[in-house]
């Protein structure tokens, strides 16, 4: 596993839009969140195509790869943060000198949702480690939440430890007058199992549903040969989704399952569905039973994954060692 060098203060931000841009109304918050960044001590470099969007992208695919390669191969750039995920950043993979990304020195690339699709090919592809973790975006409310400030805790360190939080709830919209989340709801991670502890270690590996399960079939997530590299450390998947009903869900898994990205797997993290509704009386709960219940790992659902504020930066590729107890949980993530 190749890790990018550890962040430091007065090292350089790349924000770039591989997928959705910013829409014209929302550009206070981007550069509400380009001022919050700055303040932590970074740098921030912005790519040209960032603040414009039409058709669910920022530009065309040839454009969007041009401006990402721009920042990896900008000496100055230590880690790349889209604004936020979106649609259609397939589209870019066909257009992606592979052979010219893997030559480079890694970078921290952070996101979730459509980000997905990029940072999970880079960890299963070219063993390059990635971060399932925020999105610039989320740093543009009146201050950084303290688990969105934790993106750059796990990019600047070699081993961190984060805790469920106590909280969880919804965004506050894109008024950057807001605080920052409004998190109403106690947190309570629970076990497929009913088990009032579990734990569990191995290679954590994951990210958005919606946009992974695009890629089975492709070249760009030979999982297989990442499982069959790395079979030694066990696997841990952390996933979420964004859209998908329980019956999406099940099928979406099923197809995982079936493609064998779940062998020598030690435990399942997924995160609070968001955009979620049962089928027909079939529920999440339903859903992982009905595909993880004879693997005999651990299950832990309703997790701080994903779009459901807030969330723990998971680092794809990084060795984790988990403990999920009475509810809550610690994630120790180590970059070996």
């Amino acid at each position: 596993m190749r890790y990018p060098q550890l962040l430091k203060q007065g090292d350089t931000i790349g924000v770039t839009a591989p997928s959705s841009g910013v829409q014209k109304k929302l550009h206070p918050r981007l550069d509400q969140a380009i001022k919050n960044v700055k303040a932590l001590g970074y740098k921030v470099l912005e790519t040209a195509s960032v603040r414009s969007t039409h058709k669910a992208v920022s530009n065309t695919p040839q454009i969007r790869v041009q401006e990402l390669f721009s920042l990896l191969e900008n000496p100055e750039v230590k880690a790349i943060i889209p604004p936020w995920g979106g649609e259609f950043l397939m589209e870019i993979l066909p257009y992606i000198d592979f052979k010219k990304l893997e030559s480079l020195t890694p970078k921290w690339i952070c996101g979730y949702s459509d980000s997905s699709t990029l940072i999970f090919v880079l960890t299963v592809k070219y063993d390059i480690a990635t971060v399932h973790g925020s999105n610039f975006m989320n740093m543009g409310y009146r201050s950084i939440h303290e688990t969105d400030l934790n993106a750059f805790q796990v990019m600047s360190n070699q081993q961190t430890t984060q805790k469920s939080y106590p909280n969880y709830g919804t965004y506050t919209g894109y008024d950057i007058s807001q605080e920052i989340y409004t998190l109403p709801h106690d947190n309570n991670w629970k076990s497929l199992a009913n088990q009032p502890r579990e734990e569990f270690s191995g290679r954590i590996i994951g990210g958005c549903m919606d946009t992974l399960c695009k890629l089975i079939g492709t070249p760009y997530a030979p999982v297989d040969q990442f499982i069959q590299k790395y079979q030694q450390d066990g696997f841990i998947w952390t996933l979420e989704s964004c859209e998908m009903s329980a019956g999406d869900i099940y099928r979406t898994l099923w197809q995982m399952r079936q493609a064998g990205w779940f062998k020598h797997c030690n435990g399942i993290i997924y995160g609070r569905a968001d955009g979620y509704s049962d089928t027909e009386g079939f529920t999440l709960v339903d859903a992982l039973s009905n595909v993880f219940a004879d693997l005999a790992v651990p299950v832990i659902y309703d997790a701080d994954i994903g779009h459901v504020p807030p969330q723990i930066q998971i680092v794809n590729g990084a060795i984790a060692h988990v403990i999920v107890e009475n509810g809550k949980a610690v994630i120790q993530q180590e970059l070996s």
